[in-house]
This record gives C-alpha cells, sequence and structure tokens, in this order.
C-alpha cells in the first residue's frame, strides 16, 4: 500500500522535471528513396548576383613585332584615273578664222566661242590665244590654206620704180550705190546699173565636188539696213550698199562684169568681196564651211585673167590683177565665183571695186 502511494508521488515529480529540462539535439540520418512533396512557403524574392568566371575565346587583332624575312616586292601595275578634261590653249595662224579652229580641233565652234566670250562677228589676231574647252593640244584636222597668187616683188636697186594706181576709178557704178535693174527680166537677180552677169546652170563636174548640177543663185542689192549691225563691216566695204549672191543646198557658179573703153596703158583691177559660205549652223552661229575648195574667185580680163584661188570662208578677200592695153577698144573686166559643194549657204558679197591706170608714184 505504502509502495503504491511512493509511486503516485513519484510521477507528477517527473512530469515536472521534464518540462523544464533543455531539449536534446538528435541527429538523424536516414535515405529518402521516395519522391515527397513539400510545401513551401515563400515569402520574399531575393535577387543575389553572383559573379562567375566563365572562360570565353576572343578572337582579336594582337599586334606583335616580328621581324620577317625580306622577300621581294611586286608592285601592282596602277591603273590610271580617268583624265578629266581640261582647258587647251590655241594660238591663232594666219588663215585662221573660227570654222577652222573648230575643224583642226575638233571642239564645237559655239563652245569656243562661249569660252572666249567672242560673238561670230568677232575679229580674231594672229598670235591670239584662245581658250579651246576639253581639247588636249591635238590637231585632229589639217585645213589647206587657199592659194593665193603672189604679190609682185619689188624691183631691184636701181631698176624703175613698180608703177602704182593713178587717176580716177574707171568703173561704173564702182560700189553698187546707184540704181538696179532685174537682169533678163528675172526677179531673182538685181543687178547693178552698168553691170552684167553670166550664170551657168550645167553639170557640176568639178572633180572633189558634190556634183549635181548648178544651180542659179540669187543676187540682190542689199542697204545696209538690211543687213544685222554686226555683220556690217564684213559685207559692206565702201558706201551703204553691196551685192549679195546666195544660194542654199547646191552649187552655184556666175559672173559680174562690165564692159568698159580703155586706151592703151596698163591697168588694176581691184575686186572686193566676202565668201558667205556656210557649212552649218549650231544654235544660230555661223560654222564656215572648212573643204579647202568650198569658195573660188577669179579676175575676168577679156578671155583672160588670174586662175581660180580659193579665199577662207567667213573672211574678207581681195583680189588684184594687173594688165596691159595695146591698143584703144572695149575691155571685159570683172570678176567669177563659184561653190562646187553643196552647203548650207553658199554666198557671196559684192562690194567697192575699182580699175585704175598704173603710173609712177
Amino acid at each position: 500500500m505504502k509502495r503504491n502511494l511512493f509511486l503516485l508521488l513519484l510521477l507528477p515529480l517527473a512530469l515536472l522535471l521534464a518540462c523544464n529540462a533543455t531539449p536534446t539535439t538528435v541527429e538523424v540520418t536516414r535515405l529518402v528513396t521516395e519522391q515527397v512533396e513539400v510545401p513551401v512557403e515563400v515569402t520574399r524574392l531575393v535577387t543575389e548576383v553572383s559573379t562567375v568566371e566563365v572562360p570565353v575565346e576572343v578572337t582579336r587583332l594582337v599586334e606583335v613585332l616580328v621581324t620577317p624575312t625580306e622577300e621581294p616586292i611586286v608592285e601592282a601595275t596602277a591603273v590610271p584615273p580617268t583624265a578629266t578634261p581640261e582647258n587647251g590653249i590655241y594660238t591663232v595662224q594666219s588663215g585662221d578664222n573660227m570654222s577652222f579652229i573648230a575643224a583642226k580641233t575638233g571642239v564645237p565652234a559655239a563652245d569656243i566661242l562661249a569660252a572666249n566670250n567672242l560673238t561670230t562677228s568677232s575679229f580674231l589676231n594672229v598670235g591670239q590665244e584662245l581658250i579651246i574647252p576639253g581639247w588636249n593640244g591635238e590637231i585632229v584636222a589639217v585645213i589647206p590654206q587657199p592659194a593665193n597668187p603672189e604679190a609682185p616683188a619689188a624691183p631691184p636697186s636701181g631698176e624703175t620704180a613698180a608703177l602704182v594706181p593713178v587717176g580716177p576709178n574707171l568703173l561704173p557704178n564702182p560700189s553698187f550705190e546707184e540704181d538696179w535693174y532685174f537682169f533678163q527680166g528675172v526677179s531673182e537677180w538685181q543687178i547693178p546699173n552698168g553691170w552684167l552677169m553670166a550664170v551657168d546652170e550645167g553639170p557640176n563636174t568639178l572633180e572633189g565636188g558634190s556634183g549635181g548640177t548648178f544651180l542659179r543663185p540669187e543676187i540682190r542689192v542689199v542697204p545696209s539696213s538690211d543687213i544685222p549691225p554686226v555683220e556690217r563691216a564684213s559685207f559692206i566695204f565702201d558706201g551703204q550698199k553691196t551685192i549679195k549672191a546666195f544660194k542654199g543646198g547646191a552649187p552655184t557658179n556666175f559672173a559680174i562684169f562690165t564692159d568698159v573703153s580703155l586706151e592703151p596703158g596698163q591697168y588694176r583691177l581691184t575686186i572686193n568681196f566676202f565668201p558667205d559660205i556656210i557649212g552649218m549652223y549650231d544654235g544660230g552661229a555661223k560654222i564656215w564651211a572648212t573643204q579647202g575648195l568650198s569658195s573660188e574667185a577669179r579676175v575676168i580680163v577679156n578671155d583672160g585673167g588670174t586662175g581660180w584661188v580659193a579665199p577662207q570662208p567667213g573672211t574678207r578677200a581681195t583680189l588684184t590683177y594687173d594688165f596691159t592695153v595695146d591698143a584703144t577698144g572695149q575691155v571685159r573686166v570683172g570678176a567669177a565665183f563659184r561653190s562646187r559643194f553643196i552647203n548650207n549657204n553658199n554666198g557671196w558679197f559684192l562690194d567697192a571695186w575699182s580699175l585704175q591706170a598704173l603710173g609712177e608714184p
């Protein structure tokens, strides 16, 4: 009985001691072989930057000092750059005009005029330098020069001095300032009073020409008021009128002459003219014909006179011829003009002709 009472008192005491005792940590190690779903309560998101060394393969250009073995260097053939056209300089020669210069250099006359601030009526001087746009200095065409007769040489010392024109002009209406008439009633032919004309309308058989048939030119006596101001100085040699002969698209061959009564003696006939032979127009600018025989002229004295000469188109020209009259009589004097090629215009301006006796000065 006493024993049971003692155990009953001991049990509460043991429970009291168990509540106040420090818990003992027990490490349990076990192997779990089955998948167990464990609920996890996440109370915050922590972002942590980790520094991780990762091997990276880098390809880069590294400057390395190397002393190579010397080998012969073969240089590639350089390709020259395309040349930029530059302006060339042309020096005006005797006998040149703008059309001839254009033909020689291969550069349009209009471009040369613009580069030099010139017009078609500008005069060129021998030795004058012209800017030629895009020209490399090469002469691409040779223009034959007219074969004009040479002037007579001065007499040697001690001989009689050469005769010179003396006295009045023996031609009727020499500068064509007087009235005119329709030759043979043809309205296309206005011929100055005191003068006659002849026209070739046969086949053009001249060697090197355009062939075909010579056509009659239109001939007018024109006052200066009918001529553009910039061209008057070229076409009118004296006074206020000039003869204008012209024909486009066909070769022409004609003559202007008169008959005068002369006493025995020596005389000089002078013929002034302007060959208005136009090969083409470039923007309104005249481009003179460049064929060597584009314009031809000769002096007429009876059945003789000079041979044909080739004056330069676009330039004033003068032919003179000295002759002797043995007996008093009528002498036919004048000049003939022809264009064997088909051009844009085969034109001529004739003015200020003269016939004078020759005598000592």
